[in-house]
């Protein structure tokens, strides 16, 4: 039984029980008959008008529904230009700037671009030029040797992280261990506000690409 006839009938029953009742008299006058044809026509009205309101209250409904839907599209269109907008991947955000040169050679010697080209997304702690040329004073080594390294890859993908990683979620993750690409775990930590990767300070946070996000440290950090 559709709404409209449940309509019909909550609303039509009692008429017609009185109706009937006026009918079933032998002696109704006409008076009393045409009080029957006023009271269905009454009844009728009533039932239209009802039918009318829940229509129009269904109508309200599917465009309320049809608006929420536009909205929650122009949201999505919104987001997916915002992502078009970024760097297609970490890779292109490091070769971007003169400051991780080194990076970018260390990348390319160990074989990791078309990795960290991939579709991710991946979280990187991106070492500047200084801070390689620190680690290269402590470790006694040149950037020739550095690149040389057997152990070139496993250095990098120390600095990687899978997943996309934002301050946000570091200073919520303070305390903890995250995995990294190359197997072990980095030391998350928040100290006078500054987020710390392994001892090493995180400079500038949040630049995002399409495949992930890279953060930069003022340090290398080595595994083990």
């Amino acid at each position: 039984m559709t709404r409209n006839n449940k309509t019909a009938m909550k609303f039509g029953a009692p008429m017609l029980a009185l109706a009937l009742g006026l009918a079933a008299c032998g002696d109704a006058s006409e008076e009393a008959v045409e009080s029957v044809d006023a009271v269905t026509d009454a009844a009728e009205e009533v039932v239209e008008e009802a039918m009318e309101d829940e229509d129009a209250m269904e109508d309200d409904a599917m465009e309320d529904e049809d608006a929420m839907e536009d909205e929650d599209h122009s949201e999505d269109a919104m987001e997916d230009d915002a992502m078009a907008d970024l760097p297609a991947t970490v890779v292109d955000i490091a070769a971007s700037s003169d400051d991780f040169s080194t990076l970018v050679a260390a990348v390319t010697e160990a074989g990791l671009v078309e990795t960290l080209q991939g579709e991710g997304p991946f979280t990187v702690f991106a070492p500047t030029n200084a801070a390689f040329e620190q680690a290269l004073t402590d470790l006694g080594i040149t950037a020739e040797e550095l690149l040389a390294r057997e152990d070139l890859a496993d250095i990098l993908t120390y600095h990687v992280v899978p997943g996309k990683i934002m301050a946000a979620d570091a200073i919520a993750a303070d305390g903890t261990e995250v995995a990294t690409v190359q197997g072990d775990t980095i030391a998350v930590s928040v100290v006078d506000g500054n987020v710390m990767i392994d001892g090493a300070t995180v400079t500038t946070a949040d630049l995002e690409a399409q495949n992930g996000v890279v953060h930069v440290i003022d340090s290398v950090i080595l595994p083990g």
